[in-house]
């Protein structure tokens, strides 16, 4: 019998609650750094220095805001499972429960490929697969519209939560882009032999060396995982189905702008938050992971390229 190796996925379960700890260690690490550090004593002293660090203080609350939003939306957020009892819009029914031809159209469901028109079929749910779902072999279910098992948030990246997960990628970059370049004087002063004009403390200055090491690497690393990202929406594609590579002439691919709203929504007042008004909830079924706007089959007109 061979050996399933997916057994051993429940495993990053527990990964990811130690990488929870770990993202809010990294980020009491920076506050300690940024605010208690340097820029909190800052205010202190009066004049322009003082009014800059009050500006570099509420840009950092902002994002560390705005970022822990996003994070514990994806987190929390379930991704979209399969809706219990779901099937797809078949005549099964009128088959008056003939057993043989359920068997037949039973043995001809797609078992895997999410560009497939034909019927999905899950043998490890023993359910029905709407079309772009995947089964998490982690979470153990089927995920609407899956994108990936991050471990980072203990949870599937799917249609319900893939914009809080954007928008976390989204304000990291801002945030360890901005302490980055908040801590860069500090950096510099560590190569210095101490004639600079930021004094201080040995302690204080290895904290500051460290966190501006750390976030300029998470600010690099992101940007990478932003970019992949920013690509595959504007071509309604999950990094599943990119990497299953069945996005030619990918039928789900209705123009940049209907792209963006099937992720966004069509709100602008809501594009940055985690957050979906009731209005587009309606209007966008593509949101619930269920229902997604395709072009006709027998339309040939090219995709649109980046």
């Amino acid at each position: 019998m061979a050996w399933n190796v997916f057994k051993f996925c429940t495993a990053l379960r527990a990964l990811g609650s130690i990488m929870i700890l770990i993202v809010i260690g990294i980020i009491g690490f920076t506050y300690y750094a940024v605010v208690v550090v340097n820029y909190g004593p800052a205010l202190l002293i009066g004049g322009v220095d003082s009014l800059l660090a009050l500006l570099v203080l509420a840009l950092f609350h902002f994002l560390l805001i705005m970022l822990l939003w996003s994070y514990f939306s994806v987190v929390v957020t379930d991704p979209g499972g399969v809706p219990t009892g779901w099937r797809p819009e078949l005549d099964i029914e009128k088959s008056d429960g003939n057993q043989a031809l359920i068997g037949e159209a039973n043995s001809s469901l797609s078992v895997g490929d999410s560009s497939s028109h034909g019927v999905r079929y899950c043998r490890k749910c023993n359910q029905y697969k709407p079309p772009r779902s995947h089964h998490c072999s982690v979470c153990g279910r089927c995920i609407l519209k899956m994108d990936h098992h991050c471990v980072w948030v203990v949870n599937c990246v799917g249609a319900m939560n893939y914009k809080s997960f954007l928008l976390f990628l989204f304000y990291t970059f801002l945030e360890t882009t901005v302490v980055a370049i908040s801590l860069l004087p500090v950096f510099l002063v560590f190569f210095s032999d101490g004639d600079g004009d930021i004094t201080v403390s040995p302690g204080s200055l290895a904290a500051s060396f460290v966190a501006f090491v750390l976030n300029i690497a998470f600010a690099l690393s992101v940007l990478g995982f932003l970019i992949m990202h920013i690509m595959l929406v504007a071509r309604n594609t999950t990094t599943i189905e990119a990497y299953e590579k069945h996005t030619v002439n990918w039928p789900y691919n209705v123009g940049r702008k209907t792209n963006f709203e099937q992720v966004f929504g069509s709100d602008k007042v809501y594009w940055f938050v985690p957050l979906y008004t009731e209005a587009d909830k309606r209007k966008l079924p593509a949101l619930g992971g269920l229902d997604f706007t395709s072009r006709s089959e027998s339309e040939t007109e090219p995709l649109q390229s980046l």
